[in-house]
């Protein structure tokens, strides 16, 4: 049974998006993301301003009167959620958690999907796939998917980006709209010196996706069309002055204490993250993959509405 309080996260969450959908963004998701080709529809007779090349021959010859073919997009689309259950989604500073933000994303997005009569699937990963969901269509689909991504309990709690782009590029067989919901912190073990046996923290926050991630990125972004949604928390970008505080690493339960009043900490710590940032979008924009930055906590809608603005003007340009 699923708890009440779940029940009603998940209602209120199709509230917000369904509205937010109807509004906004449904028709900005449907201008962005097109079909993959034209399905012939009828013939009709010819009227002036039709396109020449469009001429029936065969018909008009048979009618002894021009006849065009009339062709309609191929709509339907698969859209792929790939999102990170690791340990440090459960992190949020205000009323929201990261993985509860990215449960509303993913709602946005799959209720924009099957209002235009796409699939919708989803994949949950942590250091492996941890759980797969075929794609579907329809409401009921949707609200699973949406519980899934709340209710979920993974085995692992760190994260491998690698592993869940493989599994996706064989599954996905066809051209997907591949969105990856993830906060994009990631711990890599440093290497102990010559002699010395590895320690434990020797961890360092890694800006590289590591070396099988970006490569399978770019082969996913070649098969598919993939999009990046990070999720961050404003606590994880800079420190706030609150005396001496015990942080624990939800991926790697490190615990490490600092004094947060010291100003060259936490300098130290924001220059820290906004050279990680700036690496990662280096990283992304070199495997040529948008990418989207939502905090907990705060209106994703114009982030959002910015994303498919920005991709409209850049598919009427060519």
């Amino acid at each position: 049974m699923i708890p009440r309080e779940i029940l009603k996260k998940i209602r209120q969450i199709e509230l917000r998006t369904t509205r937010l959908v109807s509004e906004t963004l449904g028709g900005q998701y449907h201008s962005v993301f097109k079909g993959q080709g034209m399905n012939f529809e009828e013939v009709r007779e010819y009227q002036p301003g039709d396109e020449v090349r469009s001429i029936d021959w065969n018909v008009t010859a048979r009618m002894n009167h021009p006849f065009v073919k009339k062709f309609v997009e191929e709509r339907e689309l698969t859209l792929m959620l790939v999102v990170d259950l690791s340990g440090s989604g459960l992190f949020g500073s205000r009323d929201q958690s990261k993985r509860e933000l990215a449960a509303e994303l993913a709602s946005v997005l799959a209720f924009s999907a099957i209002r235009n009569n796409d699939k919708v699937g989803l994949i949950l990963f942590t250091e492996e796939v941890e759980k797969y969901i075929p794609p579907k269509k329809g409401r009921r689909h949707v609200l699973r998917v949406i519980r899934e991504i709340l209710c979920f309990q993974p085995a692992k709690r760190g994260t491998n980006f690698g592993e869940a782009l493989d599994v996706l590029n064989r599954l996905a067989r066809r051209h997907a709209i591949v969105v990856v919901i993830s906060d994009f912190l990631f711990e890599h073990r440093v290497a102990a010196p010559e002699g010395e046996t590895a320690r434990r923290g020797g961890y360092l926050l890694s800006p590289n996706l590591g070396p099988r991630t970006l490569p399978a990125l770019r082969q996913a972004n070649r098969r598919h069309d993939v999009i990046a949604i990070q999720v961050v928390d404003r606590y994880e970008l800079a420190l706030p002055a609150l005396g001496r505080l015990v942080f624990s690493d939800a991926e790697t339960g490190e615990m490490i204490e600092i004094n947060t009043n010291d100003a060259r900490k936490r300098r130290a710590f924001a220059d820290r993250r906004s050279k990680h940032q700036a690496e990662l979008l280096r990283v992304l924009r070199s495997a040529s993959i948008d990418s989207i930055e939502v905090r907990t906590g705060e209106p994703y809608a114009s982030a959002l509405g910015e994303f498919f603005q920005t991709r409209e003007k850049r598919r009427r340009h060519g």
